[in-house]
């Protein structure tokens, strides 16, 4: 098997999925399928957006959005940010404004991504939450906990991702990929939690 691990149940929502036999691709990522840095990233919780609307600096600010995942506003008080696009809340705010100002032009920056985080537990020496930048690979995240302990079974590694079907598992073997150069890589996304037994 060239890749490191295998599916034990096989992923709907479109994450590359490898056969026991071969390591074969069984199933390729489909587009509509949102990924970590391959589609126009959403909004959560503790990210900053900066909104700025031409001529009325009163309205244009620098905001947070709240757990909730909300964001207050003048004029227009809340909003729900969490989940959307900058492009999507900026047309939603424009929207809001037109009903108090003339023709609005409003434009909405991300300037700061603090939402996205995994969970990495078990035989790592720092167990805990981290937030993630950018995409990240199953590697990459072991040695951000600072690697496998001594006790660490690096052939159990398991991935849980939440999605709309519900809670999918992944079991991946690291001490082949470790051994094996050329493997395929396992990126993770946001909200992914890593088990090493």
């Amino acid at each position: 098997m060239n890749f490191y691990g295998i599916l034990t149940k096989t992923v709907m929502l479109g994450y590359i999925a490898f056969s026991a036999q071969g390591g074969e691709i069984l199933q390729q990522k489909s587009q509509s399928s949102p990924g970590f840095g391959k589609e126009e990233y959403r909004l959560g919780p503790e990210d900053v957006v900066e909104i700025f609307v031409w001529k009325e600096p009163d309205l244009s600010r620098t905001v947070v959005v709240r757990p909730d995942g909300k964001i207050s506003m003048p004029l227009i008080t809340e909003l729900e940010a969490s989940g959307k696009t900058a492009a999507q809340l900026q047309t939603e705010i424009t929207t809001k404004l037109r009903q108090l100002v003339t023709d609005p032009v409003v434009n909405v920056i991300v300037k700061e991504v603090n939402s996205p985080k995994i969970s990495i537990l078990g035989e790592v020496h720092k167990p805990g939450v981290y937030s993630i930048k950018n995409k990240i690979t199953v590697l990459d995240s072991i040695a951000l906990a600072g690697g496998f302990t001594e006790f660490a079974k690096r052939d159990k590694v398991i991935v849980l991702r939440n999605g709309s079907s519900g809670q999918q598992r992944v079991a991946l073997n690291l001490k082949r990929l470790l051994k094996e150069s050329g493997g395929e890589v396992f990126y993770l996304e946001p909200f992914d939690t890593v088990y090493v037994e």
